[in-house]
């Protein structure tokens, strides 16, 4: 396992981290924890999870599965850079929800119970809240730091400028501010290229990558169509129509390369500036060991140019749109 720090942050992290939105949902409580107990014997250290996931969908929690999965002991939690976060509504009764104060603290104690631990190694606002001041949020986290509660802040899905501002409030209060943002980042949505990454490397917080297969997309879904695509994608027949030309060039390239759609995607990811480390959400422990290979693939220069024929990019912006 190849290992960075998490932004500019002591911590280190493996360049993969193990996704839990699929727990309980699409894999059995059983088959979760074999995935968790393989993940730390590949050297996986880094989880990351929600305090909505498996409950919007009407299920367990995921941080409920994974607190039982500390409670087996083993080192488990030790060994383990978890991550969760806060900001959806749990109900539609005022303040169960958002960034203010109130919910942060309410949130975060539940989040703690659900896992099991008394802290939480990265605590990530799962939105901008355009409602509350930067004040409260910051004041709020370092309530929960001093508690030893949480250790590091993160963010996820901030626009660039939501990631200045908050740094320079945080800096106006001598606070670490942020160490990660996580967005969504594939060869199809390649949006944050233009300010959120050139934002993140200029404060020093480390891109953490959702959905990096685009929901199955990138992961041979036209080599298995006859057999309902790759297990686990979620893609409507509008969107499989709307990049089929690039799919059947993305596929044929991955073939000559002899390396599955997926491997190539997560491979392209680990090569891309900034970014600490794409989340991947295997839901059995097979498809978990068959993503560790990104992790030997080397894209060369000529590889990474044809990807970008096939799924431009942006370039920092103003430049991608101005001179």
């Amino acid at each position: 396992m190849d290992y960075t720090h998490l932004g500019r942050a002591g911590v280190v992290v493996s360049r993969l981290c193990l996704g839990t939105l699929a727990f309980e949902s699409s894999a059995p409580e059983s088959e979760s924890h074999a995935i968790m107990d393989g993940a730390h014997e590949h050297g996986i250290n880094f989880f990351d999870t929600s305090d909505v996931y498996g409950w919007q969908e009407g299920k367990d929690w995921s941080e409920n599965l994974i607190g039982r999965w500390f409670a087996q002991g083993g080192g488990r939690r030790e060994r383990t850079v978890l991550a969760t976060k806060v900001y959806q509504p749990l109900s539609d009764w005022p303040n169960d929800g958002r960034l203010s104060a109130l919910h942060i603290r309410r949130a975060c104690d539940a989040s703690l119970k659900r896992l099991q631990t008394d802290y939480i190694d990265l605590y990530q606002m799962h939105h901008v809240d355009r409602g509350t001041p930067w004040d409260e949020i910051w004041e709020a986290m370092e309530v929960l730091r001093a508690q030893g509660k949480i250790l590091y802040v993160g963010s996820s899905n901030f626009a660039g400028w939501n990631i200045a501002q908050a740094q320079e409030e945080a800096r106006a209060r001598h606070l670490l501010g942020l160490v990660s943002e996580q967005s969504i980042y594939s060869l199809v949505t390649r949006d944050i290229e233009r300010e959120v990454i050139p934002a993140a490397r200029a404060y020093g917080v480390g891109i953490l990558v959702w959905s990096p297969l685009q929901r199955g997309l990138l992961g041979g879904i036209l080599a298995t169509e006859g057999q309902g695509g790759p297990k686990g994608h979620r893609v409507s027949p509008e969107v499989l129509a709307r990049w089929r030309p690039q799919l059947e060039r993305y596929e044929r390239l991955c073939a000559e390369l002899g390396a599955s759609p997926a491997l190539v995607a997560l491979a392209w990811l680990l090569s891309r500036p900034g970014v600490t480390c794409p989340i991947i959400g295997p839901v059995t422990v097979d498809q978990l060991d068959e993503n560790i290979g990104a992790l030997d693939l080397e894209l060369d220069p000529g590889v990474l140019a044809r990807l970008d024929e096939i799924f431009p990019g942006y370039r920092t912006a103003p430049e991608d749109y101005a001179w």
